[in-house]
């Protein structure tokens, strides 16, 4: 089973100005003349961290990793103005024109896939491979699923505490009774519906669950971010037009090689997103981990990421 390589250092972090009101913390590891690839984070709003660059051989990639705006280290925190998926989509091409990168490979998950689409099917010619795991097509079923009904039938222990903050009469739609608070005048309101909605990702990404994961989801700072950044986009549909959006562009990524991952527990992101886009876009090699939930860190998901890595690092 492959492992993940050893922890390094940036060897460039950058500050890159994206908008009059957004501004992107940007690093970049590994091999300067080596494969560049970008890693796109989860959430919205989750924010890399160092762990992350252990997925790339050093000696073998450019790694350019960033955070999205709202979040992390990009600021203003917490921002949810002139905050899209499309705004995302075109901070990806700034980067890569920043960096005078002329094509490089993408890798996301979770969140971080739906983005890596996104900007695939805009910018196909942009990308080498792609690399997603955890796939998340943003439709409105799977919405529901986990913050509607579906996923609290597999954990009503953790889906209590999320239900908690909103009031009977407002869980008809939890997401939108969730952005009336994460958008709400007092801090409190805000803090507690965020750690609430958080800790609830965290309690449920694993197939095993790990409170430790659930505690640092539920931390103030990160669980700010990472909850109103998330919901503001779920409420608003990801800004696409259409629910099957990303599946009705898959023809674009016919030319595009890639690999994707899915753990078969995954609670968070069902298998059957994955599965529709496998046949929406059967040149991509599929690999179902069947001891695997939604967590990049669990050890098949991660060995399968690996591979996958180090099968593109010379394409």
């Amino acid at each position: 089973m492959a492992q993940p390589f050893p922890a390094i250092e940036p060897y460039r972090t950058r500050r890159l100005k994206v908008s009059d009101l957004h501004e992107l913390y940007v690093e970049e590891s590994g091999n300067p003349e080596g494969q560049p690839v970008v890693f796109v984070h989860g959430g919205p709003g989750g924010g890399v961290e160092p762990w992350h660059r252990q997925f790339f051989n050093p000696q073998k990639y450019r790694m350019v990793l960033f955070d999205q705006r709202g979040c992390g280290r990009s600021t203003p925190y917490a921002e949810l103005r002139e905050n899209t998926t499309w705004d995302l989509v075109a901070d990806m091409e700034k980067i890569r024109e920043a960096l005078g990168i002329e094509r490089w490979v993408v890798f996301g998950g979770s969140w971080g896939s739906t983005l890596g689409l996104s900007y695939a099917i805009t910018h196909p010619q942009r990308c080498k491979a792609l690399v997603l795991r955890g796939i998340f097509l943003l439709r409105e079923a799977e919405i529901r699923w986990f913050y509607q009904e579906g996923a609290s039938w597999v954990f009503p222990d953790a889906w209590e505490a999320y239900v908690e903050p909103i009031p009977e009469a407002e869980r008809g739609d939890f997401v939108k009774a969730y952005y009336k608070r994460l958008t709400s005048p007092d801090p409190a309101v805000r803090r507690d519906a965020a750690k609430a909605w958080s800790i609830w990702e965290g309690s449920t990404s694993k197939l095993f669950p790990s409170p430790e994961m659930a505690a640092r989801f539920g931390e103030d700072r990160f669980a700010e971010a990472f909850a109103r950044i998330e919901c503001h986009y779920f409420i608003n549909r990801g800004f696409f037009d259409r629910d099957d959006l990303l599946l009705a562009n898959a023809h674009k990524l016919r030319d595009i090689p890639g690999v994707i991952v899915q753990g078969r527990y995954d609670i968070v992101c069902p298998m059957r997103s994955a599965w529709d886009l496998h046949r929406a876009w059967p040149e991509a090699e599929f690999h179902a981990v069947a001891d695997a939930g939604h967590a990049a860190s669990e050890p098949g998901i991660l060995s399968r990421l690996v591979d996958a890595t180090e099968r593109f690092a010379t394409t």
